[in-house]
């Protein structure tokens, strides 16, 4: 407890000493990060295969890569960003020039995931430095050898009272929570969610929470059956199913629920062969007790292909439950696994209404050619955000915000949106002293009708 406080004052102290307000301060402490990045290459391989089974694929294209691509696209950026921008100052109160700054909050701690352990942990560390604050990383327990090589990364390339890693668990995090922050980022689930938003709460503390939940495929009647299965599978059963944007369910068209099922068992072979056990590129469950509760969840007489299980190893076979109903006990949360409903809809007003209905998901998906329906989709449904005739991809746009809404989440990071989520906007209007008109100035007499005739 007195080191975590420890840490937290020496940051508090550090920052309100304004080194991190330089622009050139920010941009090298970011070039730093990409550098250790590169040296660390193989080690995050490692660690990513030791934590997850990941295969080198996934583990660079869905985390190294996308955290240079977050580094090189800030860098370049950060001093456009950073510069004061003026705006329009209203005819009342000229003369007058008025600006908005981007300020930065202070002393942020990010708690992260397991489940793509130092994308999630260092993409909105980017952002974080970038918006010239002070962090703190509390890296997933889950994922211990990634939390220990972003710790020893971490430690190497900046002193504590900048930037720190506190490892550990519940209790770690609990302490951690227990301080006074001037921003908390945290991304997992939306049970855990609760709890650091209500303990944010007491310091009026601002966050981002990116969530998770129930996130839906809709499959309509009209599309090209071969495609869709091959892109949804791709989406679903990367990192085995635990991606908080994987496809949830499907909600199928009646006319193609059955062809689309049988299409996907095809691509789940091609992708991963007759026995996905001994696929170099096929993930393993996080721990015993996420396990155990997919187990949990298959049913078999709902099961169409799959769901074969290896405790010892954590491995679950790719699963599709075909003609899953919404009272089923794996519709009740979001399963954040390799096991993939299908629910069959007959008409495209009832399958809306069913999912506005629902918790607001972090991801949607909707793969139809008719754009009047795509448009009805977009705006009919509240969600974070999504792909059309595709799944997952969008999160790999820096230029698209990110982030969920309501039970998913709030607030948005990725590029520009992550600089302002952690930045707050300081808005300053500056009057010259060559002029002082007298109106605004008691006594009024009759000076509401001069008010009124201008406004």
């Amino acid at each position: 407890m007195n080191n975590i406080k420890e840490i937290v004052n020496k940051q508090r102290n550090y920052f309100n000493q304004g080194r991190t307000l330089d622009i050139k301060f920010r941009i090298e402490q970011l070039k730093k990060l990409g550098k250790a990045i590169n040296s660390y290459e193989a080690e995050i391989f490692a660690a990513l295969k030791a934590d997850l089974n990941k295969p080198s694929f996934e583990a660079y294209s869905s985390e190294i890569m996308q955290l240079k691509g977050e580094l090189k696209y800030t860098v370049k950026r950060l001093k456009r960003w950073a510069k004061p921008h003026k705006v329009k100052t209203s005819f009342e109160l000229q003369p007058g020039k008025s600006r908005v700054y981007a300020q930065p909050f202070g002393v942020v701690l990010n708690i992260a995931p397991w489940n793509y352990p130092f994308q999630t942990c260092l993409v909105p560390f980017v952002s974080i430095l970038a918006a010239g604050n002070c962090a703190v990383i509390k890296p997933s327990e889950f994922a211990p050898q990634s939390s220990k090589l972003i710790a020893k990364i971490i430690g190497e390339i900046y002193p504590a009272e900048y930037c720190a890693v506190v490892e550990g668990g519940v209790e770690e995090t609990q302490l951690l929570l227990a301080q006074k922050w001037d921003f908390i980022a945290f991304t997992g689930s939306p049970k855990v969610g609760h709890i650091v938003a209500e303990a944010a709460a007491k310091h009026l503390t601002p966050t981002l929470l990116e969530l998770g939940g129930k996130s839906p495929c809709i499959v309509h009647s009209d599309v090209d059956i071969k495609v869709a299965a091959r892109r949804i599978a791709w989406g679903k059963f990367m990192n085995a199913g635990q991606t908080c944007t994987a496809p949830d369910f499907v909600l199928a068209h009646k006319s193609i629920a059955k062809q689309l099922a049988q299409e996907l068992t095809v691509r789940i072979e091609e992708s991963y062969g007759k026995n996905a056990k001994d696929s170099p590129d096929y993930c393993r469950i996080v721990t015993d007790k996420h396990f155990d509760r997919l187990v949990s969840y298959l049913e078999k007489d709902k099961l169409f292909f799959g769901g074969k299980t290896d405790s010892s190893s954590r491995y679950i076979e790719p699963a599709i439950l075909y003609k899953s109903d919404w009272d089923d006990k794996i519709m009740q949360e979001e399963i954040f696994g390799p096991l993939l409903p299908i629910i069959e809809y007959e008409n495209i007003d009832d399958a809306i209404t069913r999912l506005k209905e629902m918790e607001r998901p972090l991801a949607l998906y909707f793969f139809s050619k008719n754009k009047t329906l795509q448009n009805r989709i977009i705006e009919a449904i509240h969600f974070g955000g999504g792909c059309i005739n595709a799944t997952v991809l969008h999160n790999g746009n820096i230029e698209l915000p990110f982030g969920g809404i309501g039970n998913s989440g709030m607030g948005r990071y990725h590029g520009k949106s992550g600089f302002n989520t952690f930045s707050y906007p300081k808005s300053i209007y500056k009057k010259p002293t060559w002029i002082d008109p007298s109106l605004i100035y008691p006594p009024y007499k009759q000076k509401v009708n001069l008010l009124k005739k201008i406004s």
